[in-house]
């Protein structure tokens, strides 16, 4: 019978987590649908896919047609027209397309980062509203039990019992309990309207669970970190930047190659035509100059900034994983403490008892109401630790 029983809280215990994670998982899809600043965002980088694009063809052709008056009136007239064209140095065409290629592969990636904060940012408020929704059934279990002290020990003052110090002593603890419940309840609509915010103001599920999604099995540090960084699209974006970089450098090194001008030109004066083909080159002496340090100038920078972001995010993760393992311990403390610890129910049979008075039973009641407060808090802070590391699944 006793292991039936065991089997049955477990499955309410894995039933409330799997619904859970559903009820998380369908607001981070409306989030992802409904939220303004992921919609502006991906117009921007759509803009910017489109402004890729460009500067990858040689410029217009030029066409001049000039009429010439000339003086005296024997002199005749002077007709000149011509077509040109500057062509850069052929290789500058294939590694600007290259370079677009890359940069427009860029923006999905920037558009990963972008969504993944907010969708993270949406998951911990959800989590924020379960951790608030545990406390507010744990309040509301403590409310009752006050006011049923509180009743009784009225109807004991009635009878002259006990004397009123002790009445006021508890209806004390009940406003106290009631005031708590009041701005929990408070916090609980000030995340929902969070949430609605990130959802674009549309209407979005009201959570209701008192039990945090399942969570996978958390694999040593470096594992974790290797799949982290690999999945990481920021420090994609970082390497895509050296990449590009490089190409810029490439484009710009063919900028500096002389260009080629080419085209077709005539000519007509006192009734005799020229006609021919136009030729020339551009040095580049002084238009691009430090244009080509000013892009290795850069590729150092970026190269510089994705070290740092691989060393500040792997201490930010460590930072992270730790907490669990502190925060585990410490739950798994509290709730071998709470096997033992004399609960709200054993209280009341001895102050029924007059075993201790209304002064003890606040005492005692405050120390286990203490660990119980520190026992969800710490439960909260571990969701968001795991929520923070699997950033990179959203």
């Amino acid at each position: 019978m006793k292991n039936k029983f065991i089997i049955s809280i477990l499955f309410v215990v894995i039933t409330s987590s799997v619904l859970s994670q559903s009820a998380v998982n369908d607001v981070l899809s409306s989030v992802e649908t409904n939220n303004k600043s992921i919609q502006s965002n991906k117009k921007y980088w759509e803009a910017r896919r489109t402004e890729f694009k460009t500067g990858l063809t040689p410029s217009d052709p030029q066409v001049e047609y000039d009429y010439l008056f000339g003086t005296p009136v024997s002199a005749g007239n002077q007709k000149d027209f011509s077509v040109t064209q500057r062509l850069d140095f052929p290789s500058t065409y294939k590694r600007k397309r290259q370079l677009s290629n890359q940069q427009i592969a860029q923006t999905s990636l920037q558009q990963s980062v972008y969504r993944q904060d907010i969708l993270l940012e949406a998951k911990l408020i959800t989590l924020q509203i379960i951790y608030l929704n545990k406390k507010a059934a744990e309040l509301n279990r403590r409310l009752i039990n006050t006011q049923q002290l509180v009743q009784d020990y009225q109807k004991k003052l009635d009878k002259g019992d006990v004397i009123v110090l002790e009445v006021n002593k508890a209806k004390l603890q009940l406003l106290n309990i009631q005031n708590e419940a009041a701005l929990n309840e408070n916090e609980i609509e000030v995340a929902t309207t969070k949430l609605l915010e990130l959802n674009g103001g549309q209407e979005i599920i009201i959570i209701k669970d008192t039990a945090y999604p399942l969570t996978a099995v958390v694999p040593d540090f470096e594992t974790l970190d290797s799949a982290i960084e690999a999945n990481d699209p920021l420090l994609k974006v970082y390497e895509q930047e050296k990449a590009i970089i490089q190409l810029q450098i490439g484009v710009q090194k063919s900028l500096n190659l002389p260009k080629i001008e080419t085209g077709y030109h005539s000519q007509g004066i006192l009734g005799q035509s020229y006609k021919g083909i136009h030729a020339g080159i551009t040095i580049p002496l002084w238009e691009n100059k430090n244009r080509l340090k000013a892009a290795q100038a850069n590729l150092d920078y970026a190269t510089t900034n994705a070290q740092t972001h691989i060393l500040e995010h792997r201490l930010e993760n460590k930072g992270y994983y730790d907490q669990l393992a502190v925060r585990l311990k410490a739950m798994q403390d509290y709730k071998n403490l709470f096997a033992t610890l004399n609960n709200t129910e054993l209280l009341n049979k001895a102050l029924t008892l007059g075993q201790i008075t209304i002064i003890q039973y606040f005492q005692d009641v405050s120390y286990y109401f203490s660990a119980h407060d520190k026992y969800l808090q710490m439960e909260w802070e571990y969701q968001q630790a795991i929520a923070r590391l699997y950033k990179y699944e959203l």
